[in-house]
């Protein structure tokens, strides 16, 4: 019996994208031809934040939009992670596209999404989604299953129709400050070039980087 096709027998030639110059285009190629490959979540992404002392924290997260110049994804405020970014607006993010042998690093600033933009991605979740941003205190200890399927319930007979969105429930914005495009090679010969600036307004470098 022949063994399982690799998925990444159909990922493209790595190419030589040091020719690049701008860093959110080659993002966007890179994301559209995960979108068409990867399996699973191609939008998922590790977002690492720290907390008061220092410690870093780390979680995936999904990407839901490449606008105004940076990464945006929704959270509940009041978890973690919200706390976290809200104290110290600054994160790092991961994009690791395995059947492609890509992964995308990001390290930038962290402002909030206006409550326009989030109001519009919550009016596309589904409706059990948005039942529980409300019955969900991310984050926070659960005495059971039961005390959130009780709250669940509760919640959908409050709103059966629409559900507005909770105060404490937004998004978040990560503007770039370094990108770096890994791109895998035979014998850990990687590739990977780093674009840098040094304010938002300001212009971008790029270096080739050792593997």
């Amino acid at each position: 019996m022949a063994d399982p096709k690799d998925p990444s027998d159909n990922a493209p030639a790595a190419g030589d994208f040091f020719a690049a110059d701008d860093p959110m285009a080659l993002f966007a190629d890179w994301f559209a031809t995960a979108q068409s490959h990867e399996i699973n979540d191609p939008n998922a992404l590790a977002l690492a934040t720290a907390d008061a002392d220092g410690l870093p924290n780390l979680r995936m997260v999904l990407l839901k939009d490449v606008s105004g110049g940076g990464f945006v994804f929704y959270t509940n405020y009041q978890s973690a992670k919200g706390r976290e970014l809200l104290a110290a607006p600054k994160a790092a993010l991961l994009f690791h596209w395995k059947s492609l042998r890509r992964q995308v690093r990001v390290r930038g600033t962290v402002r909030e999404v206006s409550a326009a933009e989030a109001d519009a991605y919550y009016a596309t979740r589904p409706h059990g989604s948005q039942i529980g941003a409300w019955a969900s205190t991310q984050s926070s200890p659960l005495a059971s299953r039961a005390a959130l399927e009780n709250a669940v319930k509760t919640l959908e007979a409050t709103y059966p129709g629409e559900v507005p969105r909770p105060p404490h429930w937004s998004g978040f914005r990560v503007t770039p400050l370094e990108i770096e495009f890994w791109h895998d090679r035979p014998f850990r010969l990687h590739d990977r070039v780093l674009f840098k600036r040094d304010a938002v307004a300001a212009a971008w470098s790029k270096q080739r980087l050792y593997p």
